[in-house]
């Protein structure tokens, strides 16, 4: 049962067979090369870059360990004696108790590399390359999902807007859609620490409050992009204020009775006037005593 092999002959009868060599070959060299051989860490972060040589506590005297980066030395432990080079100096760790891992620590862009522990042991009289590894280290920087916050208000009918996002690389370009029509932005700065080497960006939009809007702040960074989405829905017209309309109310009312007995009182005064003038007309007017025919001239 099953598939058999003929001892007169090297050839299998059993090609499942052969397709299972086929298939797990490529694979195991897959994994090989990308497993552990690889590290992914994002900046600020700790990376653990193993070396991988077992020794014993007697041959430990006789070695000298290097860790490099692309050529460059990055650590060095020779008799005892560790030598941290000054770019990593102060952020790394050299763990000999774990067959001499490195450990590095606050993460920088420019960490990003190749990295090599060679391990050389004393033979003879001379050292020799015993143990050679390499792991890849990748470094990202994401930004973050932007903020949007109100930012002010020019004048009455129109909002101010900010997106804000910081910490990542590489150099972003960041884009208003309103309505789903792009828009440019106002006061766009974009500026890089220069020790870290990460990005902050940031935008304002002014927008009309008497209609809706659907805003997205979308920022663009290399083949990725983060976005924030903003809605603005026009608020409901205040109902008018009865307090407000009852006191102009009574206001009215009380200038409209200050002008009413104004008017009475004016009436009055005049029909007074009137009838004074009427009594003086009917009074008769006799003209001067006459000088009496008695008296001489």
């Amino acid at each position: 049962m099953g598939c058999r092999l003929r001892q007169d002959t090297p050839r299998t009868r059993c090609p499942l067979l052969g397709l299972i060599h086929l298939f797990v070959l490529p694979v195991g060299l897959f994994l090989m090369s990308t497993g552990a051989n690889r590290v992914s860490k994002s900046v600020k972060e700790k990376a653990s870059l193993p070396c991988g040589y077992n020794y014993s506590v007697d041959e430990l005297t006789r070695l000298r360990i290097y860790w490099q980066k692309e050529g460059k030395v990055v650590l060095s432990y020779v008799s005892g004696d560790k030598e941290v080079w000054p770019q990593y100096k102060n952020r790394t760790l050299f763990d000999i108790t774990d067959n001499f891992r490195l450990m590095i620590l606050r993460l920088l862009l420019s960490d990003s590399g190749k990295y090599t522990c060679v391990v050389q042991r004393l033979e003879s009289g001379s050292y020799r390359r015993k143990h050679l590894a390499s792991v890849e280290l990748l470094v990202k920087a994401d930004y973050p999902t932007p903020n949007i916050t109100h930012f002010g208000n020019p004048s009455a009918d129109i909002r101010r807007i900010i997106c804000f996002t910081s910490g990542g690389f590489p150099q972003p370009t960041l884009s208003w859609l309103v309505n789903g029509k792009e828009l440019s932005g106002i006061n766009t700065t974009i500026s890089q620490d220069p020790e870290t080497e990460l990005y902050t960006v940031s935008s304002q939009l002014d927008f009309n409050m008497t209609s809706n809007h659907s805003i997205v702040c979308h920022v663009a960074y290399g083949d990725s992009q983060v976005s924030k989405n903003y809605t603005w829905e026009k608020p409901p017209e205040a109902p008018p204020d009865r307090n407000h309309t009852t006191t102009i109310l009574t206001i009215g009312l009380g200038a409209l009775s200050a002008i009413l007995i104004a008017i009475c009182v004016m009436y009055r005064c005049f029909r007074r006037r009137n009838e004074a003038s009427e009594r003086e007309n009917n009074i008769i007017y006799l003209g001067p005593v006459e000088v009496s025919t008695e008296q001489n001239v």
